[in-house]
């Protein structure tokens, strides 16, 4: 049986890309998909799932939308030099013809949940906003998640928005300490793994030559590719979403090591760092599966394959 699936996501370049990935993936079952404040305004990021959804030809799954900002302070900046204007690399997708849920996300995610049939996977892709008023809100809904895989942090390195800290988890310190204290099991997809994994543009034409859906995806990507060209100084995408969702589909995708892991929530440069305690594996309560290697041949490998096949399903 098919594991639900709640995909929590701000698109974004690389969102669109996992949520592609998701419903290319017949080991989960994509149930809803809520949007949160980070790499643009909520208003955004909502239609921008809508459409990611409409253009895979699955505007049957549900959304709605979440928080608008983080819990205590306003984010800093969006990533609107990074993902575009709008968010997807100034690519216009159609719009949606399915009609927003109108209830509060973490309404939504709730019941949803408690719904399922069998504990669900929640990948957390954008700021951790919504998951954390989840887990305060609705505790009962929160014992529900059979696996929480969380994008953002670093275990091992610096970050890509300052020099400590990752975007996810600066965009929103407190709900990010909130939800890596959870006791949720969780696993924690860090920059150390999504940097070395890269999607080269041969990788790319391979699903862009599998019909429109993926020629719409390639599009989407250009501004991404030359945004990692100048920033990493790679030659293709760095895949930070998508391989969290590799991982939410795939169980063991990554190699992972329980750590103890605490966020600096204070306002000084630190703000936003993962502090993640590597000098053994921790057996308290709290701790989390901190991803620590990865396979990125592979985990191209098997981006790259969904892709062009939902391409051709879709036509």
């Amino acid at each position: 049986m098919a594991t639900p699936l709640v995909i929590d996501t701000d698109p974004g370049i690389d969102d669109a890309l996992a949520i592609l990935l998701a419903l290319a993936s017949p080991e989960v079952d994509l149930r809803l998909v809520t949007t949160v404040h980070g790499n643009v305004e909520l208003a955004q990021t909502t239609d921008n799932a809508q459409r990611v959804l409409h253009l895979a030809g699955r505007a049957d799954v549900p959304v709605a939308a979440g928080a608008r900002d983080s819990l205590v302070y306003r984010q800093p900046e969006r990533a609107g030099h990074v993902h575009g204007k709008t968010g997807l690399g100034g690519v216009d997708l159609p719009p949606s013809p399915a009609a927003l849920d109108p209830r509060p996300a973490v309404v939504v995610m709730a019941e949803v949940l408690l719904a399922a049939e069998a504990p669900a996977t929640v990948a957390a892709i954008g700021p951790w906003t919504n998951v954390a008023l989840l887990l305060a809100t609705y505790p009962e809904a929160a014992e529900r998640i059979g696996r929480l895989v969380l994008m953002g942090g670093s275990a091992a390195r610096g970050g890509n928005v300052t020099a400590a800290a990752e975007f996810n988890v600066w965009a929103d310190p407190e709900a990010a300490q909130r939800v890596l204290g959870s006791g949720v099991p969780t696993v924690l997809v860090g920059l150390d793994v999504t940097l070395p994994t890269v999607l080269d543009v041969e990788g790319i034409a391979r699903f862009a030559a599998a019909g429109p859906v993926g020629a719409t995806a390639a599009a989407i990507l250009q501004q991404y590719v030359d945004h990692a060209r100048t920033s990493y100084g790679t030659t293709g995408v760095v895949l930070h979403d998508a391989l969290a969702l590799s991982e939410a589909i795939v169980p063991g995708t990554l190699g992972t090591v329980r750590r103890d892991v605490v966020v600096d929530t204070t306002l000084g440069a630190g703000r936003g760092q993962t502090l993640v305690d590597r000098r053994s594996v921790a057996d308290s309560p709290t701790a989390v599966e901190v991803a620590e290697t990865v396979d990125s041949d592979v985990a191209v490998e098997f981006l790259v394959s969904r892709l062009a096949q939902l391409a051709r399903s879709v036509g």
